[in-house]
């Protein structure tokens, strides 16, 4: 990792001193802020004219300088190793261009849709599964395209929920997601809106009063899922988000992802699931890491992650336990990595999906990127 003390950060000061008053957006203020070393520069350049970078203040705030392998610092700093892709990641790790129905509506399960609202993110998480668009140029869904979508909904009946997804749906106006909350409500076999969201955690102060209320319509049950992976994100100002959320009606869920380096120890798990619970979370999902491009720093086996879960269950509360799954790579679904899924053959991963086919993991075909 190139994480670096400098800038003036002093060693062992607190998270919270000598706060950043903007997002950082090039390697040259990443620098500037302590967080990479100057002769780092150049690399991190270079990372940055493949995958977006960018970190908020909220969590600029949250990183330990004094710490060279921070938890939180490892999630956002860029690292030369995100150069590296090996044989089996890909551009598109979970698929989802082959389930997508018209520009930015993936339809992969029968009973809901995920629209991708956005392609730009409050920050940019090096491990991120959309790597390789979002931040990048990618356009945001257009009024054509959102009608497109809408009208594909209101033809399947099948459709009972709608995800909004990204990108950061959150990074959008209030007045843009109450007009599409509203649109989406309308139709009548549509129970569930549903959003995917890191905002209440590193912009904290993008969910305000205005923007929970603009998520809450007549006929819609809405939920929204946090993103969050170590339990110092979940400050006070964070913490207050959701609140702000829960008090406009919002029903809140959490999403993890399992990531070598930042949570792969049962005490960081307990912690984080204990916390969210405390701030009126449910944990819902504990991925293990897609295969993104240059993400194999980051990624555990599926059978250390197993031990984890199974330590987890042993420690904390029924509330605070998520379901562990992964997003078999191709576009073939989630699955709940429990020992009735996966088994091993020939010293390799095998994982049955809902349908009862059989995958292997990580697969043998060459990377798409």
């Amino acid at each position: 990792m190139v994480f670096a003390g400098g800038s003036g950060a002093v060693s062992g000061q607190p998270a919270g001193i000598g706060a950043t008053p903007a997002t950082l957006r090039s390697a040259a203020e990443f620098a500037e802020a302590g967080l990479i070393a100057p002769k780092d520069v150049p690399v991190v350049d270079q990372i940055g004219r493949r995958y977006a970078i960018a970190i908020s203040p909220a969590m600029t705030d949250l990183i330990n300088r004094a710490d060279g392998d921070d938890a939180i610092a490892r999630q956002f700093v860029p690292d030369p190793r995100e150069l590296v892709v090996t044989q089996e990641e890909r551009a598109d790790p979970i698929g989802d261009g082959a389930h997508e129905v018209s520009r930015g509506l993936i339809h992969r399960y029968p009973d809901r849709v995920l629209l991708k609202l956005v392609a730009a993110c409050a920050v940019y998480c090096r491990f991120c599964f959309r790597r390789e668009a979002v931040g990048k140029g990618e356009a945001n869904m257009s009024r054509d395209d959102i009608a497109a979508a809408l009208r594909y909904i209101r033809s399947n009946q099948a459709v009972w929920e709608v995800i909004l997804s990204g990108g950061d749906p959150l990074v959008a106006s209030p007045n843009r997601l109450s007009d599409i909350a509203a649109q989406i409500g309308a139709i009548d076999h549509v129970a569930v809106l549903r959003v995917h969201t890191r905002v209440p955690v590193v912009a904290p102060e993008l969910v305000t009063e205005a923007l929970a209320t603009a998520l809450i319509k007549p006929g819609l049950s809405t939920w929204v899922a946090i993103h969050a992976n170590h339990p110092r994100e979940l400050t006070e100002t964070a913490v207050a988000s959701l609140q702000r959320l829960a008090a406009a009606g919002v029903h809140l869920v959490s999403q993890t992802v399992l990531l070598r380096g930042v949570n792969d120890n049962v005490d960081t798990l307990a912690a984080l699931m204990r916390a969210l619970v405390a701030a009126g979370v449910k944990p819902y999902y504990l991925h293990h890491p897609d295969l993104a491009p240059g993400t194999g720093h980051f990624r555990l086996g599926i059978a250390e992650g197993q031990l984890l879960v199974a330590a987890l269950r042993a420690r904390v509360s029924g509330l605070c336990q998520p379901t562990y799954v992964l997003d078999i790579p191709g576009g073939y679904g989630k699955v709940p990595l429990t020992p009735a899924a996966v088994r091993e053959d020939d010293g390799q991963t095998v994982i049955t999906d809902r349908h009862g086919r059989t995958h292997r993991y990580p697969p043998h075909e060459v990377a798409d990127s």
